[in-house]
């Protein structure tokens, strides 16, 4: 995701109010950073609300527990960056604040990109070693396992937490900007500019690749061999974490594919970007990052309409709804895994 991939650390001002057609995306991209911070809030606290404390926990459970944990985690931070753009850029809340927020940030997008990747795995270990995973899938595993996403998230987000500081905004005297201090040993701007060329082409680079597109070939190689396996066995439906899964996916494509295009011709045009010029695609930069954000709210949505007669649902017990929709299957895998010989191929797909 920038981190899939993060957030803009130069959080652009407020837009010129003159062109009618800037009037129109600042409008827009406070209305989607509202959005999603409510319903992210709300409906992410749900969903951990549900999977932590109201569900019998299961490998799938905690996998989306985890995941909606990251979602909730990144869109409460969102109210910082509300009053950043408002503010025309400056940071008012502090060097703490600075690199505890954006902290937050680059882990919980990191995450949630690994944890994606980390379901789509486990639902192909369902699918082609259906033995295997009935012995030994089980959330003693599962809880260790859920670990490796978040230890990647932090490894990646260092460069935040070491660098990640308050300073006098560059394009607007008197604010203050929260953003990266890569070269603090020197006061000689050739010499900042230089070594912040260097750093963020390589630091863009390295988010792309290891942040988004491992992540995501990860995923696409799963639902190919699921999806072999599926037309050389002649079956058609899929089971509800399979197709939770499959819309989960989906979103988070649809969502942050654009931002990770404009982040990647950014990276190559840093230079640029840092002597305050390349105005039309920091615009572009901004209004594909508010509408990858929003893919941090519709997880618990898609969760609630994947399962069955979710209006009626919806109206009686939401929760009973997220429930339905996050559960395991009918083959499900208890804590302590049974012996047990090969089964049908539907029953296969049913364990996923």
């Amino acid at each position: 995701m920038d981190s899939n991939t993060s957030l803009p650390l130069n959080v652009s001002g407020g837009t010129p109010a003159t062109p009618a057609g800037l009037v129109v995306l600042d409008v827009f991209s406070y209305l989607m950073l509202v959005v999603t911070f409510v319903l992210g809030v709300l409906g992410n606290g749900l969903v951990i609300w549900v999977t932590g404390f109201r569900m019998t926990h299961t490998v799938t459970t905690i996998s989306y527990l985890n995941l909606a944990v990251a979602d909730f985690c990144f869109t409460s931070t969102l109210p910082f960056f509300i009053v950043t753009k408002a503010l025309g850029g400056h940071w008012p809340f502090g060097w703490f604040l600075c690199k505890f927020v954006f902290t937050i940030v680059d882990i919980n997008l990191f995450g949630s990109v690994f944890l994606i990747a980390l379901i789509a795995l486990d639902r192909c270990i369902c699918v082609l070693h259906p033995v295997w995973a009935q012995n030994h899938r089980n959330v003693s595993l599962a809880k260790k396992v859920i670990v490796g996403p978040w230890v990647c998230a932090l490894l990646l987000t260092l460069p935040v937490i070491i660098r990640v500081t308050t300073l006098s905004h560059p394009r607007a005297p008197g604010k203050t900007a929260c953003t990266f201090d890569w070269s603090p040993w020197t006061e000689n701007p050739a010499e900042k500019l230089k070594v912040a060329i260097s750093m963020l082409m390589v630091r863009g680079i390295i988010r792309f690749i290891i942040g988004f597109s491992t992540p995501m070939s990860i995923v696409a190689i799963c639902y190919g061999l699921i999806a072999t396996k599926i037309h050389r066995q002649g079956l058609i439906k899929s089971s509800r974490p399979l197709r939770v899964l499959s819309f989960v996916v989906a979103s988070f494509l649809l969502c942050w594919s654009p931002y990770q295009i404009a982040a990647l011709i950014a990276t190559v045009r840093i230079r640029e970007l840092l002597l305050g010029m390349g105005k039309d695609l920091r615009i572009v930069l901004d209004v594909t990052s508010y509408v990858a954000f929003f893919n941090s709210c519709l997880n618990p949505m898609l969760y609630v309409f994947m399962g069955q007669d979710f209006r009626e649902r919806l109206i009686h017990s939401l929760p009973a709804s997220l429930e339905r929709a996050l559960s395991e299957d009918s083959a499900q895998t208890s804590d302590t895994g049974t012996n047990s010989t090969s089964a049908p191929a539907e029953a296969e797909l049913q364990a996923m």
